[in-house]
């Protein structure tokens, strides 16, 4: 390496002595024939000629040489400049205020200036710095100061805060150094805080239930709404903000976002305060909702985005608070059971919506979620028929090899228009077309679709659910119906259906596989329930659902029943609540099978006398599987999502590897 580095100097020094040589032969030349012209007009040659001549020769070959090796230089050569940069660089870094740092190319520290080390002193970092990882010093990873994209990376130590910033070069011999700088911008992040702090946000109220208790308790009703009043206006003057009511149990209310951090510690207590308001002989609480947002952008763009906010409350459920930022959205509250609010008129709406959107489209794809029970299939169904009835080309996404499902779709499949139905998550990315309009029933979480990649490329998506909206749900559709408030997708599909067709509207095979999904969610009819749900029963029994027939669907082998037998003798008590979990010794015998066997022992040990709440978790295939059920008395749908998963009031799940 350095034998070619001498011989390119060598020949770029060769270079520049070739070109003198040529500018002073092309020089003499020129002045031998201007002497040779001058030279007959002297009256008489003399010395004086000569030399006068040798010197104005030497001058302009000077200049002609200076000229030429400015040109290859740039001024001076590069290797007379280098020794002087140096020096000043070296110099300029010791003398500046910020800190600098080079390191290799894992982060150790090879030289550093001075306002480093005090910067060093100053986070409680002493000693001799050389040879130590950089990481020690700023209390970062080096890869992600590495990594910057020319932003820079923003670190907190305790009071303070700092931009780093990292510029990589090569060196002659091939080694990678970084030279990292750090800015403190500590006062600029408190000016940016105190900026913050005077900010108005928005937050949009709404009293969830009011309009339910007039049914019931019509001349308790004004006492409840002017003590809900009250409590809301307290909660306003509290911080000096401004609470309006817009609207019939709808208020908007403006404060300094300096309090919001204090909302948040005290776990927003103004739920706890209205849900004291009881009407009624059944002591029924008042409850409200509350979406607020603290996203940057205009006071405009923060309350639109508190009013999605307050709708993801009520999607959820109610009696909660929804407060969406930068770094995600957060859930405070959320208690009571939902209020069965869903009335005919939206979802009639709906189902005309739905209709016309399926007409206009050129196929229609129908998926569940991920590992199918009876409700995600059933739904299908049901959505299935309305796009037959319409004349468009429709096809069910799903694990046709579920055991989980396998009784219904074998059910189903009977019938001639399901015979090529069904299709796996790939060859539905090829039926995808820009008029295809997508549907996907029993659940809202992008992580849970029985096929993410065709609902993400989809020009048009419809959600049908009754979980609680999840925070990945998506926001871009061209319809969304999400109800808690309902037993199953399958009641809200029957819903439509009944709307659309009061008789007939499904065939009885059909009927019975949306029957098994009402049958499977409910309890068979014995846990959240409402009238609704009734009716949605009594529809499918009318289009020649059987009971029977349906029931079938859940039948089980005899190891099966052993298995789940085996777990619910492995069931152990923490006061109210039942803990149930399979052993090492039979983990990997049932599998898949496994997860389904969980969630029944789970229902059954419900019934246990002085049992609130219920878990059980299974492993599968390296798959952690967990299902939670409760009486009502605890918010298991809270608990699951603190772990990745969700689902109802009273039954909920999760899993992580």
């Amino acid at each position: 390496m350095q034998k070619n580095s001498n011989k390119t100097k060598k020949t770029k020094k060769l270079g520049v002595v070739s070109e003198e040589l040529v500018a002073s032969a092309a020089l003499a030349l020129i002045w031998l024939v201007a002497l040779a012209l001058l030279y007959p007009t002297l009256e008489k040659p003399n010395v004086g000629f000569g030399i006068f001549a040798a010197i104005l020769y030497a001058v302009a070959l000077f200049g002609v040489l200076l000229l030429i090796r400015r040109r290859k230089n740039g001024g001076l050569n590069r290797d007379e400049v280098a020794p002087y940069l140096g020096d000043i660089m070296t110099s300029s870094m010791k003398s500046i205020s910020v800190p600098f740092v080079l390191t290799t190319d894992s982060g150790i520290l090879l030289w550093h200036n001075p306002a480093f080390a005090e910067l060093a002193t100053d986070l409680g970092v002493g000693g001799k710095l050389g040879g130590r990882p950089v990481s020690d010093v700023l209390g970062i990873k080096f890869s992600d100061i590495s990594s910057d994209d020319g932003n820079g990376v923003f670190v907190r130590h305790e009071t303070r805060s700092f931009n780093v910033k990292s510029h990589s070069f090569h060196t002659n011999n091939g080694k990678v150094l970084h030279l990292v700088s750090v800015y403190d911008r500590t006062e600029a992040e408190s000016l940016r805080r105190e900026l913050s702090a005077e900010r108005t946000l928005v937050a949009h109220i709404q009293i969830d239930n009011l309009s339910e208790i007039i049914q019931y308790e019509e001349g308790n009703f004004r006492d409840a709404a002017r003590d809900a009043d009250e409590a809301l206006k307290a909660w306003s003057d509290s911080v000096g903000g401004v609470l309006i009511e817009y609207e019939r149990n709808k208020y908007v209310f403006f404060f300094k976002e300096r309090y919001i951090d204090e909302f948040v510690l005290s776990k927003f207590d103004v739920l706890d305060k209205v849900r004291l308001i009881r009407v009624g002989a059944g002591f029924t609480p008042v409850t409200i909702s509350v979406g607020i947002s603290r996203d940057e952008g205009t006071l405009f763009e923060r309350e639109r985005a508190s009013f999605e906010a307050l709708n993801t409350a009520l999607q959820r459920g109610g009696d909660q608070v929804v407060l969406r930022s930068e770094g995600g959205t957060e859930y405070f509250g959320g208690r009571t059971k939902a209020t069965k609010k869903r009335t005919k008129v939206r979802s009639r709406v709906f189902a005309g919506e739905l209709m016309r959107h399926i007409c206009d489209s050129g196929n229609v794809i129908v998926m569940g979620h991920t590992r199918p029970d009876y409700d995600s299939i059933g739904a299908c169904v049901g959505i299935a028929r309305l796009a037959i009835r319409c004349g468009v080309p429709v096809n069910i996404v799903t694990d046709v090899n579920s055991s989980a499902v396998k009784n219904a779709i074998a059910h189903v499949l009977t019938l001639r228009d399901y015979e090529t139905m069904f299709a796996d998550a790939v060859t539905a990315l090829d039926m995808l077309r820009s008029d295809t309009l997508v549907i996907v029933c029993d659940a809202n979480s992008r992580r849970q679709f029985a096929a993410p990649d065709v609902a993400k490329l989809a020009h048009k998506l419809v959600i049908i659910d009754h979980h609680i909206k999840a925070d990945d749900s998506p926001e871009d559709t061209l319809l969304s119906y999400i109800e808690p408030s309902a037993s199953s997708a399958c009641e809200l599909i029957s819903d439509m259906l009944e709307q659309l067709y009061p008789s007939g509207g499904v065939l009885a095979a059909e009927a019975d596989a949306m029957y098994a999904g009402i049958l499977v969610d409910t309890k068979q009819l014995t846990r959240s329930t409402s009238p609704r749900t009734f009716s949605a029963a009594m529809y499918l029994q009318s289009c020649g659902a059987s009971s029977e027939v349906a029931s079938s669907f859940f039948k089980d082998d005899f190891e099966s029943i052993k298995r789940e037998a085996k777990l619910e003798a492995s069931a152990v008590t923490y006061k109210d609540t039942v803990i149930a979990c399979l052993t090492d010794e039979w983990k990997t015998k049932g599998g898949e099978d496994d997860r389904i066997i969980a969630a029944k022992a789970a229902d059954k040990l419900l019934n246990a006398n002085n049992v609130s709440a219920v878990f059980t978790a299974v492993s599968a295939n390296g798959t952690v599987y967990v299902s939670a059920r409760s009486t009502g008395a605890v918010n298991v749908q809270l608990i699951m999502e603190s772990i990745g998963g969700g689902g109802h009031f009273g039954a909920a799940g999760a899993q992580f590897d």
